[in-house]
Protein backbone atom coordinates (compact mmCIF):
# COMPACT_ATOMS: atom_id res chain seq x y z
CA UNK A 1 0.00 0.00 0.00
CA UNK A 2 0.99 3.52 -0.34
CA UNK A 3 2.81 5.31 1.98
CA UNK A 4 -0.39 7.21 3.42
CA UNK A 5 -1.44 3.79 4.38
CA UNK A 6 1.94 3.34 6.98
CA UNK A 7 1.96 6.92 8.28
CA UNK A 8 -1.53 6.92 9.52
CA UNK A 9 -2.94 3.75 12.09
CA UNK A 10 -4.58 0.79 10.27
CA UNK A 11 -7.26 -0.56 11.35
CA UNK A 12 -8.83 -4.01 9.69
CA UNK A 13 -12.31 -5.01 9.88
CA UNK A 14 -13.01 -9.03 8.98
CA UNK A 15 -16.73 -10.38 8.48
CA UNK A 16 -19.64 -10.59 6.66
CA UNK A 17 -21.35 -7.00 5.26
CA UNK A 18 -25.30 -8.23 5.51
CA UNK A 19 -28.35 -6.88 3.78
CA UNK A 20 -30.54 -5.60 6.56
CA UNK A 21 -34.37 -5.73 6.09
CA UNK A 22 -35.58 -3.71 9.44
CA UNK A 23 -39.08 -4.19 10.53
CA UNK A 24 -40.27 -1.95 13.07
CA UNK A 25 -43.64 -1.80 14.79
CA UNK A 26 -44.71 -3.99 11.82
CA UNK A 27 -43.48 -1.72 9.39
CA UNK A 28 -40.81 -2.70 6.65
CA UNK A 29 -38.41 -0.61 5.99
CA UNK A 30 -35.80 -0.88 2.36
CA UNK A 31 -33.29 -3.46 2.36
CA UNK A 32 -30.18 -1.65 3.59
CA UNK A 33 -26.17 -2.06 4.39
CA UNK A 34 -25.71 -3.93 6.93
CA UNK A 35 -23.39 -5.73 8.90
CA UNK A 36 -20.33 -4.81 11.83
CA UNK A 37 -17.71 -4.16 8.93
CA UNK A 38 -20.16 -1.46 7.96
CA UNK A 39 -21.13 -0.02 10.84
CA UNK A 40 -17.29 -0.04 12.33
CA UNK A 41 -15.78 1.23 9.27
CA UNK A 42 -18.39 3.89 8.41
CA UNK A 43 -18.21 5.12 12.17
CA UNK A 44 -14.53 5.60 11.94
CA UNK A 45 -14.30 7.14 8.99
CA UNK A 46 -16.71 9.86 9.85
CA UNK A 47 -15.10 10.01 13.16
CA UNK A 48 -11.65 11.12 12.05
CA UNK A 49 -9.54 11.25 8.77
CA UNK A 50 -6.40 9.92 10.43
CA UNK A 51 -6.70 6.36 10.01
CA UNK A 52 -6.71 4.03 7.23
CA UNK A 53 -9.39 1.23 7.09
CA UNK A 54 -9.79 -1.68 5.27
CA UNK A 55 -12.21 -4.22 5.21
CA UNK A 56 -11.89 -8.25 4.93
CA UNK A 57 -15.29 -10.38 3.94
CA UNK A 58 -16.94 -12.82 1.99
CA UNK A 59 -19.89 -11.34 -0.25
CA UNK A 60 -22.25 -13.38 -1.78
CA UNK A 61 -23.21 -12.08 -5.63
CA UNK A 62 -26.41 -13.45 -6.08
CA UNK A 63 -28.07 -11.22 -4.23
CA UNK A 64 -26.34 -8.22 -3.47
CA UNK A 65 -26.82 -5.13 -5.29
CA UNK A 66 -23.30 -3.42 -5.93
CA UNK A 67 -24.26 -0.37 -5.32
CA UNK A 68 -24.80 -1.01 -1.28
CA UNK A 69 -21.15 -0.57 -1.08
CA UNK A 70 -21.41 3.03 -2.74
CA UNK A 71 -20.89 4.55 0.69
CA UNK A 72 -18.51 2.25 1.70
CA UNK A 73 -16.82 3.52 -1.11
CA UNK A 74 -16.89 7.06 -1.10
CA UNK A 75 -15.05 6.95 2.30
CA UNK A 76 -11.78 5.90 0.78
CA UNK A 77 -12.08 2.46 2.89
CA UNK A 78 -10.21 -0.25 1.14
CA UNK A 79 -12.05 -3.11 0.15
CA UNK A 80 -9.50 -4.86 -1.31
CA UNK A 81 -9.89 -7.27 1.20
CA UNK A 82 -13.31 -8.83 0.00
CA UNK A 83 -13.82 -12.09 -2.52
CA UNK A 84 -16.67 -12.44 -4.29
CA UNK A 85 -18.76 -15.70 -4.04
CA UNK A 86 -21.36 -16.89 -6.66
CA UNK A 87 -23.70 -17.57 -3.53
CA UNK A 88 -26.47 -15.39 -1.92
CA UNK A 89 -25.06 -13.29 0.50
CA UNK A 90 -25.84 -13.07 4.02
CA UNK A 91 -28.67 -11.56 4.30
CA UNK A 92 -30.94 -10.56 8.08
CA UNK A 93 -34.22 -9.57 8.75
CA UNK A 94 -34.88 -7.71 12.09
CA UNK A 95 -38.03 -6.91 13.61
CA UNK A 96 -38.01 -4.56 16.57
CA UNK A 97 -41.10 -4.37 18.68
CA UNK A 98 -40.76 -2.58 22.22
CA UNK A 99 -37.21 -2.35 22.83
CA UNK A 100 -36.32 -6.46 21.45
CA UNK A 101 -35.85 -7.69 18.34
CA UNK A 102 -35.97 -10.87 16.42
CA UNK A 103 -33.12 -11.71 14.18
CA UNK A 104 -33.54 -14.21 11.49
CA UNK A 105 -30.98 -15.25 8.70
CA UNK A 106 -32.42 -15.84 5.12
CA UNK A 107 -28.88 -16.56 3.31
CA UNK A 108 -25.51 -16.88 4.74
CA UNK A 109 -22.15 -15.76 2.70
CA UNK A 110 -19.03 -18.48 2.96
CA UNK A 111 -16.87 -18.30 5.95
CA UNK A 112 -13.86 -16.35 5.17
CA UNK A 113 -10.97 -17.69 4.53
CA UNK A 114 -7.60 -16.69 5.73
CA UNK A 115 -5.93 -17.78 2.18
CA UNK A 116 -7.94 -14.98 0.10
CA UNK A 117 -6.28 -12.12 2.42
CA UNK A 118 -4.25 -9.72 -0.27
CA UNK A 119 -0.24 -9.60 -0.24
CA UNK A 120 -0.03 -5.92 0.53
CA UNK A 121 -2.62 -6.86 3.81
CA UNK A 122 -0.11 -9.23 4.81
CA UNK A 123 2.74 -6.75 4.32
CA UNK A 124 1.26 -3.73 6.23
CA UNK A 125 0.32 -4.99 9.32
CA UNK A 126 -1.85 -3.01 11.06
CA UNK A 127 -2.42 -1.37 14.75
CA UNK A 128 -5.99 -3.51 14.92
CA UNK A 129 -7.56 -6.58 13.68
CA UNK A 130 -11.29 -6.39 14.58
CA UNK A 131 -13.26 -9.52 14.52
CA UNK A 132 -17.00 -8.71 13.95
CA UNK A 133 -18.78 -12.21 12.28
CA UNK A 134 -22.45 -12.20 12.03
CA UNK A 135 -23.13 -15.44 11.94
CA UNK A 136 -19.99 -17.96 12.40
CA UNK A 137 -17.99 -16.51 9.37
CA UNK A 138 -14.78 -16.69 11.67
CA UNK A 139 -13.36 -19.87 12.92
CA UNK A 140 -10.73 -20.68 15.55
CA UNK A 141 -8.18 -21.85 12.75
CA UNK A 142 -8.31 -17.90 10.93
CA UNK A 143 -8.02 -16.29 14.68
CA UNK A 144 -4.62 -18.48 14.77
CA UNK A 145 -3.61 -17.90 11.30
CA UNK A 146 -4.30 -13.89 11.76
CA UNK A 147 -2.06 -14.39 15.23
CA UNK A 148 0.81 -16.21 13.51
CA UNK A 149 1.12 -13.60 10.31
CA UNK A 150 0.41 -10.64 12.56
CA UNK A 151 1.95 -11.09 16.21
CA UNK A 152 2.31 -7.77 17.04
CA UNK A 153 -1.37 -6.68 16.20
CA UNK A 154 -3.95 -5.95 18.62
CA UNK A 155 -7.17 -8.13 18.38
CA UNK A 156 -10.56 -6.87 18.81
CA UNK A 157 -13.63 -8.99 18.86
CA UNK A 158 -17.55 -8.38 18.75
CA UNK A 159 -19.00 -11.41 20.73
CA UNK A 160 -22.04 -11.37 18.97
CA UNK A 161 -21.57 -13.49 15.80
CA UNK A 162 -18.97 -15.92 17.66
CA UNK A 163 -22.10 -16.73 19.74
CA UNK A 164 -25.18 -17.22 18.36
CA UNK A 165 -27.12 -20.12 17.74
CA UNK A 166 -29.06 -20.24 14.62
CA UNK A 167 -31.93 -23.06 13.94
CA UNK A 168 -33.50 -24.45 10.41
CA UNK A 169 -35.55 -21.49 10.03
CA UNK A 170 -32.58 -19.39 10.62
CA UNK A 171 -34.14 -18.05 13.74
CA UNK A 172 -31.00 -16.46 15.65
CA UNK A 173 -31.18 -16.90 19.63
CA UNK A 174 -28.46 -17.25 22.33
CA UNK A 175 -28.78 -20.12 23.93
CA UNK A 176 -26.27 -21.90 26.13
CA UNK A 177 -23.70 -24.22 23.55
CA UNK A 178 -20.89 -26.11 25.26
CA UNK A 179 -19.60 -26.01 22.08
CA UNK A 180 -19.76 -22.71 20.79
CA UNK A 181 -18.52 -21.42 24.16
CA UNK A 182 -16.17 -23.82 24.35
CA UNK A 183 -14.53 -22.31 20.90
CA UNK A 184 -15.21 -19.05 22.38
CA UNK A 185 -12.97 -19.40 25.09
CA UNK A 186 -10.52 -21.38 23.49
CA UNK A 187 -9.95 -18.40 20.90
CA UNK A 188 -9.66 -15.90 24.09
CA UNK A 189 -7.22 -17.95 25.69
CA UNK A 190 -5.30 -18.23 21.81
CA UNK A 191 -5.00 -14.39 22.11
CA UNK A 192 -4.03 -13.63 25.39
CA UNK A 193 -2.95 -10.50 26.33
CA UNK A 194 -3.66 -8.73 22.78
CA UNK A 195 -7.22 -9.29 23.02
CA UNK A 196 -10.07 -6.42 23.18
CA UNK A 197 -13.54 -7.97 23.66
CA UNK A 198 -16.38 -6.07 23.11
CA UNK A 199 -20.05 -7.74 24.36
CA UNK A 200 -23.38 -6.90 24.69
CA UNK A 201 -24.86 -7.93 28.44
CA UNK A 202 -26.54 -11.06 26.86
CA UNK A 203 -23.66 -12.30 25.61
CA UNK A 204 -21.38 -11.30 28.55
CA UNK A 205 -23.68 -13.14 30.77
CA UNK A 206 -24.23 -16.21 28.22
CA UNK A 207 -19.93 -16.58 27.69
CA UNK A 208 -19.65 -16.09 32.11
CA UNK A 209 -22.74 -18.14 32.75
CA UNK A 210 -23.29 -15.22 35.48
CA UNK A 211 -26.24 -13.30 35.65
CA UNK A 212 -25.32 -10.49 37.69
CA UNK A 213 -23.75 -7.55 36.46
CA UNK A 214 -20.90 -7.34 38.92
CA UNK A 215 -20.46 -11.47 38.88
CA UNK A 216 -20.05 -11.24 34.99
CA UNK A 217 -17.15 -8.56 35.08
CA UNK A 218 -15.76 -10.03 38.01
CA UNK A 219 -15.79 -13.77 36.16
CA UNK A 220 -13.64 -12.12 33.28
CA UNK A 221 -11.26 -9.62 36.17
CA UNK A 222 -10.61 -13.38 37.59
CA UNK A 223 -10.41 -15.49 35.04
CA UNK A 224 -7.33 -17.03 33.16
CA UNK A 225 -8.21 -14.46 30.41
CA UNK A 226 -5.64 -11.96 30.05
CA UNK A 227 -7.43 -9.20 27.78
CA UNK A 228 -10.00 -6.05 28.15
CA UNK A 229 -13.44 -6.64 28.29
CA UNK A 230 -16.32 -4.29 27.50
CA UNK A 231 -19.77 -5.07 28.65
CA UNK A 232 -22.13 -2.78 27.00
CA UNK A 233 -25.28 -2.34 28.68
CA UNK A 234 -27.64 0.08 26.07
CA UNK A 235 -28.97 2.87 28.04
CA UNK A 236 -27.47 1.21 31.20
CA UNK A 237 -24.19 2.34 29.40
CA UNK A 238 -21.00 -0.14 29.78
CA UNK A 239 -18.54 -1.65 31.84
CA UNK A 240 -15.19 -2.55 31.38
CA UNK A 241 -12.96 -4.49 33.20
CA UNK A 242 -8.85 -6.51 33.00
CA UNK A 243 -6.99 -8.22 35.27
CA UNK A 244 -5.01 -5.93 37.92
CA UNK A 245 -7.30 -2.81 37.50
CA UNK A 246 -10.57 -1.69 39.43
CA UNK A 247 -13.48 -2.75 36.73
CA UNK A 248 -14.85 0.66 35.94
CA UNK A 249 -18.19 1.87 34.80
CA UNK A 250 -19.31 4.16 31.81
CA UNK A 251 -22.28 6.21 31.51
CA UNK A 252 -24.76 6.33 28.34
CA UNK A 253 -25.22 9.71 27.32
CA UNK A 254 -28.96 11.02 26.07
CA UNK A 255 -29.83 10.87 22.26
CA UNK A 256 -32.33 13.73 20.93
CA UNK A 257 -33.87 10.70 20.12
CA UNK A 258 -33.97 6.91 19.67
CA UNK A 259 -34.72 5.80 16.12
CA UNK A 260 -33.14 2.71 15.25
CA UNK A 261 -30.69 0.86 17.28
CA UNK A 262 -28.64 -0.92 14.98
CA UNK A 263 -25.29 -1.27 15.18
CA UNK A 264 -24.51 1.04 17.99
CA UNK A 265 -22.06 -1.75 19.44
CA UNK A 266 -19.96 -1.93 16.35
CA UNK A 267 -20.03 2.51 16.74
CA UNK A 268 -18.92 2.09 20.72
CA UNK A 269 -16.34 -0.63 19.81
CA UNK A 270 -14.93 1.03 16.81
CA UNK A 271 -14.40 4.20 18.06
CA UNK A 272 -13.02 2.40 21.21
CA UNK A 273 -10.36 0.73 19.76
CA UNK A 274 -9.35 3.85 17.42
CA UNK A 275 -8.95 5.50 20.91
CA UNK A 276 -7.40 3.11 22.91
CA UNK A 277 -4.52 2.17 20.00
CA UNK A 278 -3.87 6.06 19.79
CA UNK A 279 -3.07 6.02 23.43
CA UNK A 280 -0.57 5.68 25.91
CA UNK A 281 -2.76 2.42 26.86
CA UNK A 282 -3.61 3.71 30.54
CA UNK A 283 -6.18 2.76 32.92
CA UNK A 284 -6.95 6.69 32.71
CA UNK A 285 -6.75 6.43 28.61
CA UNK A 286 -9.02 3.30 28.45
CA UNK A 287 -11.76 5.43 30.84
CA UNK A 288 -11.52 8.44 28.29
CA UNK A 289 -11.72 6.01 25.23
CA UNK A 290 -15.16 4.22 26.68
CA UNK A 291 -16.52 8.12 27.19
CA UNK A 292 -15.76 8.42 24.03
CA UNK A 293 -17.28 5.51 22.47
CA UNK A 294 -20.45 5.71 24.55
CA UNK A 295 -21.10 9.17 23.10
CA UNK A 296 -20.52 8.25 19.50
CA UNK A 297 -23.32 5.42 19.92
CA UNK A 298 -25.67 7.71 21.34
CA UNK A 299 -25.83 10.02 18.12
CA UNK A 300 -25.83 6.54 15.85
CA UNK A 301 -29.52 5.54 17.41
CA UNK A 302 -31.07 8.81 16.17
CA UNK A 303 -30.83 8.13 12.57
CA UNK A 304 -32.04 5.06 10.58
CA UNK A 305 -29.85 2.74 8.90
CA UNK A 306 -25.75 3.06 8.73
CA UNK A 307 -26.50 7.01 8.58
CA UNK A 308 -26.16 8.07 12.29
CA UNK A 309 -22.01 8.85 12.44
CA UNK A 310 -21.03 12.00 13.74
CA UNK A 311 -17.21 13.25 13.82
CA UNK A 312 -14.77 13.62 16.77
CA UNK A 313 -15.57 17.24 17.62
CA UNK A 314 -19.31 16.61 18.21
CA UNK A 315 -18.87 13.06 19.80
CA UNK A 316 -16.12 15.22 22.08
CA UNK A 317 -18.95 18.52 22.99
CA UNK A 318 -21.31 15.59 24.24
CA UNK A 319 -19.34 13.90 26.47
CA UNK A 320 -18.43 17.51 27.78
CA UNK A 321 -22.21 17.98 28.19
CA UNK A 322 -22.00 15.01 30.86
CA UNK A 323 -25.79 14.78 29.61
CA UNK A 324 -25.74 11.10 30.51
CA UNK A 325 -29.33 8.91 31.09
CA UNK A 326 -29.64 8.53 34.80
Amino acid sequence: MNNQYKNHTSIFFAGHFAIDTIIRFKHERKPSLGGSVSYCSLALSTYTKDVNISIISNLGKLNFNDHFLDIVRNRNINLEGIKWSDTNNTNFVLDYFNHSRTLTLKSRSPNLSFEDLPQKYLNNPPEVIVLVPLCSEITYDYVSKILEHFPNTYIGIDLQGFLRKIDDQGIVSYILDEQIISNMNNIMNLIGERLILKGSEVEMKLLSNKDDLNEVMNYFHDSEFKGLFIMTLGESGSMITKQGYQTFKIPAFKSRSVIDETGAGDVYLAIFLYEFICSDKSWEAVKKAAYLASSAASFLVERNGPDGFEAKDKIIERVNSRNYII
